[in-house]
C-alpha cells in the first residue's frame, strides 16, 4: 500500500492527459531537424544529472533499439525526474526485454510520478506479463496512479482471452468502488475496449451490466457520460435501450 503523501510529486489534474505532456518538450523547433540519435545516445550515460534527463527525454520521441539498454540503466538512477523519463523512454521505446525491468522498479521506487510512468510504459508493452503489476496498481496504488493502470488494462485486448476474463473483475471494482471519478471513468473506457474484443457471454454481460449501473447510478456526470460512451462503442442492444429509456425519462440533464 502507498501512502497518500507520493501525491505531493502529482499534479491530480492534469492527470488524464498523455504523461508525456507533462514533460518539458525536447522536440525541436518547425524546419528543424530531429536530434542526431549519435549524439544524444551517449548522454544516456553522462556523469551530469541534467545530461542523463534531457536525453532520456528525447527518446520520448525517437525510436531506436540501441537507447533501451541504458535507458534500463537509468530506471534506478537517483534522481527520480531521470527515472521518470527513463520509464517514458521506455513507453516509446517498447521490447519484451524492458518489461522485467520495468516491473521490478515498479515495487520498488517511492515516488508516485515514477510509478505513474512505470505503469503508462507497461500498458504499452503489451505483455502478459505487465497483468499482475497493473491489476495491484489498480487496486492499490495511489489515485494518479491508478488512474493509468486503468486505462493500460485496456491493452490486454491485444493480448489474449485469458487476460481479458482476468481484468474485466478488478475494472468493474474499480468502476463501482473507486473514490475518484476520474479512475472511475478509466475504468468505465478500458471496459468497453474490452468488451469489444469479448464473445457474448456472461463475462461480457457482467461487463455490460456493471456500465449500464455506472450510467445509472453514478454521482458524477463524466463517468455517467463515459460509461454511455462505452456502450454506444460496442453497439449493444440492452445498453443502448437503457440509454434510450432513462434519456426519456430526463435522466441526467
Amino acid at each position: 500500500m502507498y501512502s497518500n503523501d507520493d501525491l505531493s510529486v502529482l499534479d491530480l489534474e492534469a492527470d488524464l492527459e498523455d504523461p508525456l505532456d507533462r514533460l518539458p518538450v525536447i522536440s525541436p523547433e518547425e524546419g528543424m531537424p530531429k536530434p542526431n540519435p549519435e549524439e544524444i545516445l551517449p548522454l544516456l550515460s553522462s556523469p551530469d544529472v541534467q545530461q542523463r534527463m534531457t536525453a532520456a527525454r528525447v527518446f520520448c520521441e525517437l525510436q531506436d533499439a540501441r537507447a533501451i539498454a541504458p535507458l534500463i540503466h537509468l530506471l534506478k538512477d537517483d534522481c527520480a525526474l531521470v527515472r521518470v523519463s527513463a520509464a517514458y523512454g521506455l513507453g516509446r521505446n517498447t521490447s519484451p526485454e524492458v518489461v522485467e525491468p520495468l516491473i521490478n522498479q515498479y515495487n520498488q521506487d517511492w515516488n508516485g510520478y515514477v510509478r505513474k510512468g512505470i505503469v503508462w510504459a507497461l500498458g504499452n508493452c503489451r505483455d502478459k506479463r505487465t497483468l499482475p503489476t497493473l491489476l495491484e496498481a489498480l487496486k492499490n496504488d495511489i489515485s494518479a496512479v491508478r488512474l493509468w493502470a486503468a486505462s493500460s488494462l485496456a491493452q490486454m485486448a491485444s493480448i489474449g482471452y485469458e487476460e481479458m476474463i482476468t481484468t474485466i473483475p478488478p475494472l468493474i471494482e474499480g468502476l463501482r468502488r473507486d473514490a475518484v471519478s476520474a479512475v472511475r471513468s478509466n475504468c468505465a473506457w478500458s471496459i468497453g475496449e474490452l468488451c469489444r474484443e469479448l464473445p457474448s457471454n456472461v463475462i461480457y454481460a457482467t461487463a455490460v451490466d456493471a456500465l449500464i449501473e455506472a450510467f445509472a447510478e453514478d454521482e458524477d456526470l463524466s463517468v455517467r457520460e463515459d460509461a454511455k460512451s462505452a456502450m454506444l462503442k460496442l453497439g449493444d442492444t440492452r445498453g443502448m435501450q437503457v440509454i434510450e429509456e432513462l434519456e426519456q425519462e430526463g435522466w441526467g440533464l
